[in-house]
């Protein structure tokens, strides 16, 4: 059978944002524009601005607005330069991408610099999550949900991904690092959060699932990026509906990837067949 992709992360977004038990967990996301990106940063200080279409965290940039203060302290600025913005304003705007930062006296002098990186390619802009962190560096997860032989969704993976150090992406491609998330979880939470926790991002794995097949029938396989914010809420940042399997081989229980291979196998899944090889598909 054929697996249907959605490329555009907009779309996927308003699927989830019309579903009215789903909308909750998808941070504000609007298109990329001078004003949404002003008035984003006027009520959430940080924002993520991404490409419609691309993978592995390509492209994706970082803008905050920051008191002089703070962005003193933390490096960004030197003491000169302090000094001479400090004599027209209290606040500036750092925008990061890769292991860049860059700082800007306006939010005008921001999106322009934003537009000559993007030109007229749409981008999204994205409500910031405050990403829990493990051993210094932020993490996110990656939800794996995919079609049972019987039609059903089921949740079949779950693993953490941890940011490599100065990047602003938990991506494999861009060094980030992939864990079993206990550890990672379990450094913030009780056992008993922690087992609550796993089991409600399996439900939501099976509901988005369901959500997203309604819109899109073709659709066999999802890779939720999920990030928990300091206040243990939950939230989806991105569906990918081509996601990397080969991480959960990983894992020591290998029960879990032999469920997911024989699942990938039955709805056709490229690469995936009893007897191939899979060492051309990447991780996470």
């Amino acid at each position: 059978m054929r697996i249907q992709r959605v490329a555009s992360k907009w779309a996927k977004t308003e699927v989830m944002m019309a579903n009215r038990s789903l909308a909750p967990y998808i941070p504000e996301t609007r298109k990329f524009d001078d004003v949404s990106l002003s008035d984003m940063l006027l009520t959430y200080e940080t924002v993520y601005i991404k490409p419609d279409h691309g993978t592995y965290g390509n492209g994706v940039m970082r803008a905050e607005l920051r008191s002089l203060s703070s962005a003193s302290k933390s490096g960004d600025l030197t003491k000169s330069e302090s000094e001479n913005i400090e004599l027209v304003q209290k606040s500036v705007y750092i925008l990061r991408y890769g292991t860049q930062a860059k700082v800007f006296r306006s939010v005008e002098e921001l999106h322009r610099a934003i537009s000559d990186r993007i030109g007229s390619r749409l981008y999204i802009i994205q409500k910031g999550i405050d990403l829990l962190k493990y051993k210094k560096r932020p993490f996110d997860l990656r939800v794996l949900v995919q079609s049972t032989p019987q039609g059903n969704w089921e949740t079949t993976g779950l693993l953490t991904r941890m940011a490599a150090p100065q990047k602003i992406i938990t991506n494999y491609h861009s060094g980030g690092q992939v864990l079993a998330p206990h550890e990672p979880l379990g450094s913030h939470m009780s056992a008993g959060e922690l087992e609550r926790t796993l089991k409600k991002l399996a439900n939501l794995g099976v509901r988005v699932g369901s959500g997203m097949q309604s819109a899109y029938p073709g659709i066999r396989e999802l890779g939720l990026d999920v990030a928990i914010d300091n206040h243990h809420e939950i939230w989806i940042i991105e569906i990918n509906t081509m996601p990397s399997l080969i991480a959960f081989k990983k894992f020591s229980d290998p029960s879990t990837y032999r469920k997911i291979r024989r699942y990938a196998s039955h709805y056709g899944r490229s690469g995936f067949s009893p007897d191939s090889s899979l060492r051309r598909h990447p991780p996470v």
